[in-house]
């Protein structure tokens, strides 16, 4: 169970927070998927090698290829909830403005930083596409000669909807820095330990 808590309200904010959580749900799904047909893929892989002298085809250039699904597409996902790794030793311990402007502060840090490997990467997939090859594509993997441009494109999409989630909770840190509520709409709140009890009681008691 998360120790997130992301509330919700009527605001405009909030509409736009639940409406990117869809896209980023299908996108950590997509990632979870990929993981699991890679899992299927070293299985074959190894039997076929063990048993049969015969190695899946390809299976080192597959799984680089997959490598930026399941490494880009749920980033925007994480950060909705507040997983990714940061340290918090005093962030922890701000409270109202204070922290508000703290996490404001990181956040739009991290959106410029966002918006730099957007462009990036952008421009390293069109590098790697091109329209006049029967594949669009410029180069491709070693062993079986895949495009590698689909792979190249899912970085710039992945970032950019992080993107759109990091613009989300600047708005919303914003907000709460202006308001000074205490519980935004749209941003990553952590339960307290009484909070994370009390929610475990409930949910155990609905069982």
């Amino acid at each position: 169970m998360s120790a997130i808590e992301i509330r919700e309200d009527e605001s405009a904010l909030s509409a736009a927070d639940r409406r990117l959580h869809q896209v980023e749900s299908v996108l950590n799904t997509a990632s979870g998927v990929m993981i699991f047909v890679l899992v299927l893929l070293a299985t074959f892989n190894v039997i076929g090698r063990k048993l049969f002298n015969t190695p899946l085809p390809g299976f080192i250039d597959w799984v680089e290829q997959s490598m930026a699904v399941f490494a880009f597409a749920g980033l925007a996902y994480c950060q909705r909830y507040g997983g990714h790794i940061r340290m918090d030793i005093v962030v922890q311990r701000l409270r109202g403005r204070k922290l508000w402007l703290a996490e404001l502060t990181s956040t739009v840090l991290i959106l410029l930083v966002t918006s730099v490997l957007i462009y990036g990467s952008w421009f390293h997939f069109l590098r790697s596409f091109d329209f006049a090859s029967p594949l669009w594509s410029r180069d491709s993997s070693i062993d079986i000669q895949l495009p590698l441009w689909p792979a190249k494109l899912v970085v710039p999409v992945a970032l950019a909807i992080l993107w759109l989630r990091l613009a989300l909770q600047v708005w919303g840190f914003g907000r709460a820095l202006k308001s000074g509520e205490g519980r935004p709409a749209a941003v990553p709140i952590p339960r307290t330990v009484v909070e994370q009890a009390a929610r475990e009681s409930e949910i155990i008691g609905g069982v």
